[in-house]
């Protein structure tokens, strides 16, 4: 027997996964066969986590506007790292691996026994909402985790990241298609067929991809990856122009400073030339008062001299990052436009396809594929041939 695999992105929906609401493809008379794994409060778990470094990472902070008040909010409402995030996998689909079939029962007992050793294989994705569901048309497990580092660097010492999460566990991104992600799915699909393997389930694969639908899914996944990273360095330079636009507001506030400055020549004694005392002589007033009060104001000049031209240079530079910085940031923007686009569009193309595979009938939509295959190939090979000659 041989059956695909499928690993798809979840959307993170915890109150469909356990059930506190269903949607219209549940049968709620199969839905007392789910499994549930476990479902915990995903604040509850970011305590767990994270209190202790938030604690550390709070104490070493002197202003108050830089402490986190809660760590799970602030995550939540960033941009750059999602609080969790979900894996979905099944085995087959509807027409070979049926939740109410004999080989859907089979299925059960395979990803039954792949989950439960999911959670030791992956100790940095801390586990909090997991559901073999078998109330709908294929049987599917749903994985709900948190991805943390510990040792950072770089804002709490145990923080939320999901790259950093699974380059702890030896997933090093290569290429744009190669990524942390792709390749620890690719360890997790291999994981569940050496499962499939003892019940005398082969692990079918077709080319690099999942099994036509799939292809559409995992080029509609890998979209949202790029644009999830386009969406990091986007908040990356906004973070920098925000860093660049307070040391201009300090360039501004030395401008203040230098009027200030100007006013004290004026104004404070000081800086100013007093009259001299009765029976001081010329030369005791010029060595006592004039000569002391002229090497103060060779210094101060001096030094309001090399701070302006320092200033005048930093703004100058500052002026180029930002002009920098801000086409960089416009080139993102429209590179993510386009991304967003692509994806909607392969939204699209699935549902498409969906509704072939249901009017036409999946073997028939299967053999038009394949011949389309074969015609390509043929016509690459008739192509090859002629620029040879």
């Amino acid at each position: 027997m041989q059956r695909t695999i499928s690993a798809m992105v979840g959307k993170g929906s915890v109150n469909h996964n356990s059930r506190k609401f269903k949607a219209e493809n549940v049968d709620a008379d199969r839905s007392h066969l789910n499994i549930d794994y476990c479902n915990e409060s995903i604040k509850k778990v970011y305590h767990e986590l994270f209190d202790e470094a938030l604690e550390r990472y709070n104490a070493k902070q002197t202003r108050t506007d830089r402490k986190i008040a809660n760590y799970y909010e602030k995550i939540r409402s960033s941009k750059q790292e999602k609080p969790f995030h979900e894996l979905i996998l099944q085995i087959g689909d509807k027409e070979n691996m049926s939740a109410e079939s004999e080989n859907g029962q089979l299925a059960r007992q395979v990803l039954d026994e792949y989950y439960r050793g999911f959670q030791e294989r992956n100790p940095q994705l801390r586990v909090f909402s997991a559901h073999l569901h078998l109330d709908e048309a294929t049987p599917h497990l749903h994985i709900d985790f948190v991805p943390f580092t510990t040792c950072s660097k770089r804002g709490l010492d145990t923080r939320v990241s999901l790259k950093q999460a699974l380059a702890a566990q030896g997933f090093k991104g290569g290429s744009r298609g190669d990524t942390e992600w792709s390749q620890w799915v690719l360890s997790e699909k291999e994981r569940l067929a050496a499962v499939m393997e003892r019940y005398g389930i082969e692990w079918e694969q077709k080319g690099t991809h999942e099994k036509h639908l799939s292809v559409l899914d995992y080029k509609k996944q890998e979209r949202a990856e790029e644009i999830e990273q386009l969406e990091s360095k986007i908040i990356d330079k906004q973070t920098e122009f925000e860093t660049l636009s307070k040391r201009i507001q300090n360039f501004d506030k030395g401008t203040d400073s230098l009027s200030q400055m100007q006013s004290a020549l004026e104004n404070a004694p000081e800086y100013q030339l007093p009259e001299p005392q009765g029976f001081m002589t010329a030369k005791s007033y010029k060595s006592k008062v004039v000569e002391p009060l002229i090497k103060r104001l060779k210094s101060l000049i001096k030094t309001l001299m090399v701070r302006c031209f320092q200033a005048i240079d930093d703004y100058q530079r500052l002026n180029q990052t930002n002009a920098s910085l801000y086409r960089s940031n416009e080139k993102l923007k429209n590179h993510n436009k386009q991304l967003t686009s692509d994806n909607n569009r392969l939204r699209e193309e699935i549902k498409d396809y969906t509704l072939l595979r249901k009017v036409f009938g999946s073997k028939q939509i299967d053999s038009l594929l394949e011949q389309a295959r074969q015609s390509k190939q043929r016509g690459t090979r008739f192509r090859n041939n002629q620029y040879e000659r």
